[in-house]
Order: C-alpha cells, then sequence, then structure tokens
C-alpha cells in the first residue's frame, strides 16, 4: 500500500462526499486507502460515507475525541507507506497526489510535507499558509486580539513574507493538508500527540518532526482547494478560545517558551 488518507470528520454531511471523490481522482494509478473517523457528528456524515463509498474503512466515535485522537485511530490501521492527513473541507485536483507521493519518494531528507493550498477560485488562501514557529508572545497577542489595534504585530509569526511558489523549508505547515512519511509515525507511535485535543497538534508535530532529523517542507508542485475550517464554524467563540488556551499552554509547557 503506497498511501493511507486519513480525515476526521464532525458535522462533515456536505463536505465529506466531493472530498472523497477528489481524493479518488487524485489517486491516479498509485494503491491507496482512505479512512475517515467521525467525531460523534450530529448530522448525516456517517450515512452519506457509507452508503456511497463502501470502499472506505469508516471509523466510529460515540464522543467528539478531537483532532489528535482520532487521527491517531486512523494510523493505528494504516498499511500506507506515507500517510496523508487531510481534512473534509479540502478538494484535491486529479492525479495531484500522485505528483505529491512521487515528490516524497523523491526527498528521503523530508519528513512531512504540504503544497499550495488555494481557495476555490484558485488563488492563495492566506489562512492556510505555513506559519513561523509560535512564541509566547506572539500567541499572547491572539488571546488578547491585538491584532485588531495592531495589524501587523504578528506579521513575522504569521509568515507574512512567505512566497508560496517557491519550495521551501518551513517551520510548520497546516494540519488540513500533511503527507508524512510513516518512518515518523513509526518513531513517535502516534501521528499527533494524543495530548492535543484540537489546535497546536499540527505545529507541534512539525516540531517532532525536526527533533527527528528531518525537514518540513512547503512544495508548490501541486495546490489543494482549502475550505478552511468549516466545521469551526459551528463552535462558539468561548468554547474555541478555551481550546486554544489549553492545548497553547501544552505546548509551550512541552517546548518551552
Amino acid at each position: 500500500m503506497q498511501l493511507s488518507v486519513i480525515t476526521v470528520t464532525w458535522n462533515s454531511a456536505n463536505l465529506i462526499a466531493d472530498q472523497i471523490k477528489s481524493v479518488k481522482a487524485s489517486c491516479k494509478n498509485i494503491s491507496f486507502e482512505q479512512f475517515i473517523v467521525d467525531n460523534a457528528s450530529t448530522d448525516n456524515t456517517t450515512e452519506v460515507v457509507s452508503k456511497n463509498f463502501p470502499e472506505i474503512k469508516l471509523l466510529k466515535n460515540f464522543k467528539n475525541v478531537g483532532f489528535a485522537a482520532a487521527n491517531n485511530m486512523a494510523a493505528k490501521l494504516a498499511r500506507g507507506e506515507f500517510l496523508l492527513f487531510l481534512n473534509p473541507d479540502m478538494r484535491a485536483a486529479e492525479g495531484s497526489l500522485n505528483i505529491m507521493l512521487d515528490w516524497m519518494k523523491n526527498h528521503p531528507d523530508v519528513g512531512l510535507a504540504s503544497c499550495k493550498l488555494v481557495d476555490e477560485h484558485g488563488y492563495i488562501n492566506q489562512d492556510a499558509q505555513p506559519r513561523r514557529f509560535p512564541g509566547l508572545w506572539d500567541q499572547l497577542a491572539v488571546v488578547l486580539k491585538l491584532p485588531h489595534i495592531f495589524p501587523h504585530i504578528n506579521d513575522r509569526y504569521l509568515f507574512k513574507d512567505f512566497n508560496p511558489d517557491v519550495e521551501q523549508e518551513v517551520d510548520s505547515v497546516r494540519g488540513s493538508f500533511m503527507m508524512m512519511r510513516r518512518e515518523i509515525y513509526e518513531r513517535l507511535g502516534w501521528a499527533f500527540d494524543p495530548r492535543y485535543y484540537i489546535w497546536f497538534e499540527d505545529v507541534d508535530l512539525c516540531k517532532e518532526v525536526k527533533r527527528l532529523g528531518f525537514k518540513v517542507m512547503h512544495t508548490p508542485i501541486i495546490s489543494c482547494v482549502d475550505y478552511v475550517g468549516q466545521s469551526f464554524k459551528e463552535r462558539s467563540t468561548f468554547w474555541k478560545q478555551k481550546q486554544f488556551i489549553k492545548s497553547m499552554y501544552r505546548y509551550f509547557k512541552k517546548w518551552g517558551f
């Protein structure tokens, strides 16, 4: 098995069918499997998957265990030489995952990579671009919403000078599209640190990849449509703020300030 695609869903009934179809179209002449791990959706996400895509390996949680734990459930069962963590609101272009897979095989020093993430019109999606590793002060600025007053206060952290058309090593890529070498999973024992519920788990993984001596890369060799945080829109601002602060605390406790 060359590629295992892992997708975590929560109330994604209106998104998941198009994502699955795009994955199929993007995997030309390669062996692949796709896992859907549903985090106790209250809509008909699981019915959409089971009725229309019986070949999908569907795992159902009876409570929302969070992003990290759900991905880890599938990663434990995955057989692929490479793992792709792909959000339900993503759309892969035809044949694109073939290209990305070949690129990873030709770059053995890369442990994890992402591609150019664009909106539905093909324009660069600024909210989905790589970022520099967070520091305590820029994260406090986020919590206190200081960028509303000082618009450029977090420009360095947000990597405002990033050029998406240049292949380059970066600090971290977004969790919506992460292609990872199986060796990373085997050495860590998990895909995402299970101490995180939501937020910071993707940044943490990039830190771990670099700690193991591999590169984290952005390559524009393919692009993928990212609708960015569709499930999050159903959550309250208070809930999101609470989860962000809890994960931020765990991150800095683990890696230091």
